[in-house]
């Protein structure tokens, strides 16, 4: 049997796998926390390896082998040590993360900001998860060509049609638990590798080797191979200043932190995260070790000019060296790179499609169905997307550098300055948004137009802070516009600072208490109805209702917040909360259900306050009916 051949039946049977997690937790989605956060019910083994996963693209561990290969350990400021820091810097921001009350970024920004600047930040994020995702579509395509001769269409469509699949049955439960099998099925994939190199260089078994000790294959290099800093200090801090902030504020990990059941396990599993990464990208280095005694004339050629050779080094000897059956499972561990990170890119940018973007501005009354419906439109949208642009972008590590300079250049400094400083206003956010993305944009399009083949950056050769498409001017520029701006505008107001400063909230706060009759029949029947779990630190109540007829969404809201002010629409009429506390996570909250006759109540509450909250929760039930009763609708 060809390798091909196997490969396919190797390839039915992990897609099996995977498409039944994602049916598996299709049926344990009862609100709309469940599909896009997994329910807030992630632990740390589950955020870490997922975590690690959604960060190692088959296509960037092709790249990165190559790049040890050329440049030895002065190349690990280009992604290694980034993508380590970044998951460790995350692990420290955990506690002010965690408790903020959104699904996705954008969402987070209007709530601090202004309605104004979600879609923008949400067509920016989509655009950065597409180019990440064509490192994943380019690293795949490759791997099937060395070992298949394919096309590079037949990557994407194999990575199109199970990555939605699986995704937009499962949510996020789905995408963290494949993530879990996926870097099982990686991790074990490099290492096994870096074993078998080793073993092949010393050994001498290899045609274009001789014998030699495992010692010597690691001593059959220059000293200068070891020098992390041998590329110079100057250019490891610029790589560090462009990627890191990007990085960091990536929407996928923040997704993690909110999915993680509390603050522990998204710390725990964050710095799992980074560890797991470190093991993997040292395996590649032990791997470049041994290709590099097999291939010796590979790093003769230096960087670029030898890049294209080595990052399928490592493709050729599996492809050379090993039966038909080791081909097929190598090939299944790189597809399980490039799926691990495709669902990841594909699930967030999916989000910022269908829910920041149609379901906000579109369709605000869309129901769960209906978003599912354009979820899995919107994954294939950016898949295709990826492709296409996978054609026109030579280098791997290229398409996830440019996508990370936007992204710190654009959207950095507006969601990290809206966290941590109160004066920051919508206009500074707006202004920053606009000059750093189009500012960074630019310069990318001038370096790539400028720059010959093989050459130097065109940027790089003017100045060397020009290095990496200029990112540090497009940074520079979007902070003075961000701070200038904000210092020059009339501050924030007191309900979209609520969910990000204590003191704000506590001032905007409505709460009362009403008195519940706990011995009334009616409240004790209504108790039997809520849907309860303990997660971590918090409880999490769940009340789903149907109604005797179709509800019009839009005028049901108005109605809702016309007759009873506590109701606040403050991301849209999507999502509406009852403001009633400081910890907007403890305020109850609204959305539309499956149906069009559904309404899902949602709150999270500290443990301590779960007893007063399902009170709260009769009394927010009951307000809800009221107004439904006011349209000639009755909550069954």
């Amino acid at each position: 049997m060809e390798s091909y051949q196997i490969f396919l039946i190797m390839l039915a049977v992990y897609l099996a796998a995977l498409v039944s997690i994602g049916w598996y937790f299709t049926k344990r989605q009862k609100s709309i926390t469940d599909f896009w956060l997994a329910g807030r019910n992630i632990g740390s083994i589950g955020v870490g390896f997922s975590a690690a996963a959604s960060w190692l693209t088959a296509g960037a561990l092709l790249s990165v082998i190559g790049l040890y290969l050329l440049n030895g350990m002065g190349s690990i400021w280009g992604f290694v040590v980034p993508n380590i820091l970044a998951l460790l810097i995350i692990a420290i921001l955990v506690s002010r993360i965690k408790h903020l009350p959104a699904i996705t970024q954008p969402e987070l920004l209007e709530q601090r900001y202004s309605s104004a600047i979600r879609a923008p930040v949400a067509t920016i994020i989509t655009i950065v998860m597409i180019l990440f995702a064509v490192a994943d579509i380019k690293g795949f395509a490759l791997v099937l060509e060395v070992f298949f001769g394919l096309s590079p269409i037949y990557a994407a469509a194999i990575v199109a049609i199970a990555v939605s699949i699986y995704v937009t049955l499962g949510g996020l439960s789905a995408v963290v638990w494949t993530d879990v099998l996926q870097f099982t099925f990686l991790s074990l994939f490099v290492i096994s590798m870096a074993i078998v190199t080793v073993g092949a260089a010393s050994s001498g078994a290899f045609e274009a080797s001789s014998a030699m000790t495992v010692s010597d294959v690691f001593g059959n290099v220059n000293s200068s191979w070891w020098n992390p800093f041998s590329v110079g200090i100057p250019f490891a801090l610029i790589f560090l200043i462009a990627i890191i902030p990007g990085w960091i504020t990536e929407q996928d990990p923040w997704q993690r932190v909110w999915a993680a059941k509390d603050r522990k396990s998204a710390r725990f599993g964050m710095t799992l995260g980074a560890f797991l990464i470190t093991v993997v990208f040292a395996a590649c280095a032990v791997i470049a070790l041994g290709l590099n005694s097999l291939y010796p004339g590979i790093a003769e050629a230096g960087f670029p000019a030898g890049m294209a050779r080595a990052e399928t080094a490592l493709l050729q000897f599996i492809n050379s060296s090993f039966s038909t059956f080791v081909v097929g499972l190598s090939a299944i561990g790189l597809a399980a790179a490039a799926m691990s990170c495709t669902d990841t890119f594909a699930t967030s940018g999916a989000s910022c499609v269908s829910r920041d973007i149609y379901q906000r501005f579109i369709k605000p009354d869309a129901t769960m169905k209906q978003m599912r419906v354009i979820n899995r439109i919107s994954v294939l949208f950016i898949v295709a997307s990826a492709t296409i642009i996978s054609f026109y972008i030579t280098s791997i590590l290229d398409a996830i550098h440019i996508a990370t300079y936007i992204a710190s250049a654009s959207y950095f400094f507006p969601l990290m300055g809206g966290i941590y400083w109160k004066r920051a206003t919508k206009e500074g956010a707006i202004a920053g948004l606009i000059v750093g993305a189009i500012a960074q944009i630019t310069l990318t399009v001038i370096d790539l137009a400028n720059t010959g083949s093989m050459a130097q950056p065109y940027l790089q050769t003017i100045h060397p802070i020009l290095r990496s498409h200029g990112v540090i001017v497009g940074m520079l520029l979007s902070a003075v516009a961000f701070f200038g701006v904000s210092f020059a505008t009339q501050k924030s107001s007191n309900i979209n600072l609520a969910p990000f400063f204590k003191e704000s909230a506590k001032e905007l706060s409505t709460y009362y208490s009403k008195e519940i009759d706990e011995s009334d029949p009616g409240y004790n029947k209504f108790l039997n109805r809520i849907e309860e779990k303990v997660v971590g630190e918090r409880g999490h109540l769940h009340l789903n209702i149907e109604t005797s007829a179709t509800i019009n969404w839009g005028k049901f809201v108005n109605q809702l917040k016309s007759s009873y002010p506590a109701w606040v629409t403050s991301t849209g009429y999507d999502s509406v909360y009852r403001l009633t506390h400081a910890d907007m996570l403890q305020c109850i909250s609204i959305t539309r259900g499956n149906t069009e006759n559904e309404i899902w109540f949602a709150s999270e509450p500290e443990v301590e306050y779960i007893d007063t909250q399902r009170k709260e929760l009769y009394v927010a039930y009951n307000e809800v009916a009221d107004a439904l009763h006011r349209m000639g609708i009755t909550a069954k």
